[in-house]
């Protein structure tokens, strides 16, 4: 099976784990420093926080910043409920934005313009499908009216933007992502008591750690905030090392393969829409090119595409169910309507797209899907003759 997403994970990560285990120490520590810093490098900035998730990074960088009961946080509907869930951990609201359009689904400034009250203090801006776009606009937006600017680049680890938009930024290292600790997420953020204050949260609000102590003559701590359990640990930094040393070559290879698929759809399945078109072709690495998202004609039955290329060994996937929608946020925002962020995601089919494809199954792929089209269209076809 040819799979959506898959990490690359080998000799240099076996190694790196059984050093880990044999220093004797597997909680944070030294390795989890050495990777904070050598993310922030490779993003431009000075220092980062390792966390848990990118969803503990959410929630701290809200929790940091001040965001709570009363105020409302725009967010887009198109996105993982992560995004939304952290807006809630703190008590204030989210408040949903529609994307651009079908070419482009990332989070529309227009609507959001017309979604600011006097309540409004931050919007989360989704790095969707990895692509860090129109940032001085975005800048523009969120200064003009006086709110905070997040980013969740859950899928931009590596873009060369990511993490420069506005207050701070959360990544991801779930194992689908393009580089991996398997559970573990990053902060960065622009100034540094935001940061500094995330890092103590991150360990139940303590002034000192476990392994500060360990290093040194100090032997008790105090707690001067409320904080969590959202650490990262040796063996996951020891991982997420290697990893960064790759993440570079990954997502170029990535790149690759994202303009190898518009040549082929261009070609075999012409009547497919491919977002982010006008950037598939910039050789910069504004994108990580985290997925491949793809929009299939309209009155084509999606299930079927699915099997079709579940037959000829291809997994596909849906990014994403809107938030709106599913059963929580529908119960509590019944009247919520999102044109183009609803037709995106009755349409939308995520292909295969990771650093251990070759050519050859970007071909198969396409090839898959132009069949699976055709007699999607003949279903189709049917079905109407018979009504």
């Amino acid at each position: 099976m040819l799979m959506v997403a898959e990490p690359v994970l080998g000799e240099e990560e076996k190694a790196a784990l059984s050093r880990v285990l044999e220093s004797g120490w597997i909680t944070m520590g030294d390795r989890v420093r050495e990777f904070e810093l050598e993310f922030a490098r490779q993003h431009g900035a000075t220092d980062s926080v390792a966390l848990g998730s990118c969803t503990a990074a959410l929630h701290l960088i809200l929790e940091a910043l001040g965001i709570g009961p009363g105020d409302e946080v725009l967010v887009p509907s198109l996105t993982f409920v992560a995004t939304a869930n952290c807006v809630l951990y703190v008590g204030a609201k989210p408040v949903f934005v529609d994307i651009e359009s079908l070419s482009l689904p990332l989070m529309s400034r227009s609507d959001a313009a017309t979604k600011c009250t006097d309540r409004t203090k931050a919007l989360i801006l989704v790095h969707y499908a990895g692509y860090t776009i129109d940032r001085e606009a975005w800048r523009h937006f969120a200064s003009s009216r006086g709110l905070l600017l997040v980013e969740d680049a859950a899928h931009a680890a590596g873009a060369s933007q990511a993490g420069t938009f506005g207050d701070a930024a959360a990544f991801s290292f779930y194992g689908n992502k393009n580089m991996t600790t398997a559970e573990g997420g990053a902060v960065l953020a622009k100034d540094a008591d935001v940061l500094a204050k995330i890092r103590q949260m991150r360990g139940h609000g303590l002034t000192t750690g476990t392994f500060q102590r360990r290093s040194s003559r100090i032997s008790t701590y105090d707690v001067t905030m409320l904080g969590y359990n959202y650490r990262m640990d040796e063996l996951r930094a020891a991982i997420g090392l290697v990893q960064l040393g790759h993440l570079s070559a990954w997502n170029e290879r990535r790149r690759h393969f994202v303009q190898l698929y518009a040549r082929r759809l261009k070609s075999l399945c012409p009547a497919v829409l491919s977002p982010f078109s006008d950037w598939h072709s910039v050789s910069n690495n504004a994108s990580a090119h985290h997925i491949m998202p793809i929009v299939l004609p309209e009155g084509v039955e999606r299930q079927h595409v699915v099997d079709k290329l579940r037959d000829s060994g291809i997994q596909t996937t849906i990014h994403y169910p809107p938030v709106h929608l599913l059963s929580l946020y529908r119960e509590q925002f019944p009247s919520v309507r999102l044109a183009h962020t609803e037709e995106f995601a009755r349409r939308e089919l995520t292909l295969p797209l990771h650093p251990r494809m070759e050519d050859i199954h970007v071909e198969q792929v396409v090839s898959a899907l132009a069949d699976a089209l055709g007699q999607s269209a003949s279903v189709e076809a049917a079905a109407c003759e018979r009504v």
